[in-house]
């Protein structure tokens, strides 16, 4: 079973797989970084509205020995009350059609640069069979 195990692991697609969970990982904070800390200040700044996690409806009221802010969605939901966290919502989206958009970039030039060497690929030349035929003809004559 062991011996199963290790054949399995060790296959490329398993390894594959493994560096392409890790690296989209870390690219996955780095579009965090890009729509939290350049992107979503820009769409604030154009809504005049400096942080979209703030923005939220209150959907109940609070517990009665809530003490913190009306306006701290982190700690309104930790307190439980429930909320439309539409801000949050929308940064997430935003996230998600960055990530998706530099996906889509990525396959979108490895898909050209691999039918470009296919279409540079040298010509294999004449089959086995060919060659084998033009022997047997030539010791025909």
């Amino acid at each position: 079973m062991l011996e199963e195990f290790k054949a399995f692991i060790l296959k490329g697609n398993v390894l594959d797989l493994a560096v392409a969970v890790i690296i989209g990982a870390a690219f996955a904070t780095i579009t965090t970084s890009l729509t939290e800390d350049v992107i979503m200040p820009v769409v604030s700044a154009v809504f005049g509205t400096p942080d979209f996690t703030t923005m939220f409806i209150l959907l109940g009221s609070p517990p009665a020995d809530y003490a913190g802010a009306m306006n701290d969605y982190a700690a309104l939901k930790e307190a439980g009350v429930p909320m439309l966290g539409w801000g949050q919502f929308l940064t997430v989206v935003i996230n998600f059609i960055i990530l998706a958009f530099i996906i889509f970039m990525i396959v979108r030039y490895a898909n050209k640069v691999m039918k470009k060497a296919e279409d540079e690929a040298p010509d294999p030349g004449p089959s086995e069979i060919d060659l084998l035929t033009e022997i047997r003809d030539n010791l025909k004559k």
